[in-house]
C-alpha cells in the first residue's frame, strides 16, 4: 500500500508542482488554454488563476513532504495526508481523484501502513 499511496502522491506533487512553475513562466497552465473545472471557483471569487503558480508550487512540495513522511514513517503521517488530501479536492478533475484515493487508503490501512 506504501507504493501506491506514494505512486499518486508523487504523480500530485510532480504535476502541481511543474505545472506551478510552467504558469509562472509561460502565463498559462500545461493543458488547453483554458483551466481545468478548478478555475471556476476561483474565477468567480475574482482570483485571477494565472497568479496562482506559487500556491501550486507549495501544494507541489507539501505533496513531496507526504511521501517523506510516509516512507520514514512520521507519526503525523496520517493526518498530514489527510488534512492534505482534504485541501487538495478542489483541484478537479485530477487533484480530486488522487485526494479522494489517499483519504480512502489511509483510513483503510492506517494500521498496515504503520503510521
Amino acid at each position: 500500500m506504501k507504493l501506491i499511496l506514494t505512486i499518486i502522491g508523487l504523480i500530485n506533487a510532480i504535476y502541481m508542482l511543474i505545472d506551478g512553475i510552467y504558469v509562472m513562466i509561460n502565463g498559462k497552465y500545461i493543458g488547453p488554454e483554458k483551466p481545468g473545472p478548478w478555475s471556476n471557483v476561483f474565477s468567480k471569487m475574482k482570483i485571477d488563476v494565472f497568479k496562482l503558480g506559487p500556491m501550486f508550487m507549495v501544494f507541489g512540495l507539501l505533496w513531496f513532504l507526504f511521501i517523506y513522511a510516509l516512507q520514514t514513517s512520521q507519526n503525523w503521517t496520517y493526518w498530514y495526508g489527510i488534512i492534505l488530501s482534504v485541501a487538495t479536492l478542489w483541484y478537479l478533475p485530477i487533484g480530486t481523484f488522487i485526494s479522494i484515493g489517499v483519504i480512502i487508503l489511509l483510513v483503510t490501512y492506517k494500521n498496515k501502513l504503520g503510521i
